[in-house]
């Protein structure tokens, strides 16, 4: 009996990458999937054996992709500032390009999913560290003014990953005025509105306490 051709599985897995967004763990149906990547059930079966197996899976081939990258970023040569901003960057971009089924996931472990929940419990911890290492190096030679590093990384993040979840969903939902609306894409999600709030940011991050308006 011929083996199942290897491919298979992998068109299995770009079908879900399409649909997962959209549909989530509890969405994404077996006969769903199957159907779009063309091929049957039994097949799907022989790959994956189950449906959780799929997505933990798929989940982890889509993470492993994005933190490569970031991970890449990070280690290239330059000064503190150079790599973190630099990966602040990327990391606006991977959000811009990826945000839709980062977010499902989230949304998802949120109703007690156990593929979501054990795709974060595995991964949430990872880029984190990252990025706070990056800022640990930073503000040892200087480049950052010292404060808690969860306070350093939660002000990036608002800078650097809310914008590019939220602008999606006004533009999606129509949630701004017109005028707002019509400047999202390039003034909020391009890569030149992610480099301007990722220097802003970085800037006001130099500041020292004792420079700060008090009340």
């Amino acid at each position: 009996m011929p083996r199942p051709s290897r491919n298979v599985d992998q068109t299995l897995l770009n079908s879900g990458r399409e649909l997962f967004p959209a549909l989530g763990c509890s969405g994404l149906s077996l006969r769903l999937l199957a159907d779009h990547a063309g091929v049957n059930v039994g097949m799907f079966h022989y790959h994956f054996k189950s449906k959780d197996n799929f997505l933990r899976t798929l989940l982890q081939q889509m993470y492993d992709e994005l933190f490569m990258q970031l991970q890449d970023e990070a280690t290239h040569a330059g000064s503190d500032l150079q790599r973190l901003r630099q990966s602040l960057c990327l990391l606006g971009r991977l959000m811009r390009e990826h945000g839709a089924w980062l977010g499902r996931v989230w949304a998802d472990a949120g109703h007690n999913e156990p593929a979501a929940l054990e795709f974060l419990h595995a991964n949430g911890r990872r880029h984190v560290q990252l990025l706070l290492g990056l800022l640990d190096e930073a503000a040892r030679h200087g480049a950052v003014a010292p404060m808690p590093p969860m306070q350093r990384l939660t002000f990036l993040m608002g800078a650097v990953v809310a914008p590019m979840m939220i602008a999606p969903r006004a533009m999606q939902f129509g949630i701004a005025p017109p005028d707002i609306l019509a400047h999202l894409q390039t003034d909020v999600l391009s890569d030149r509105g992610i480099a301007e709030r990722v220097d802003r940011a970085l800037h006001a991050l130099k500041c020292p306490k004792e420079d700060l308006p008090h009340e």
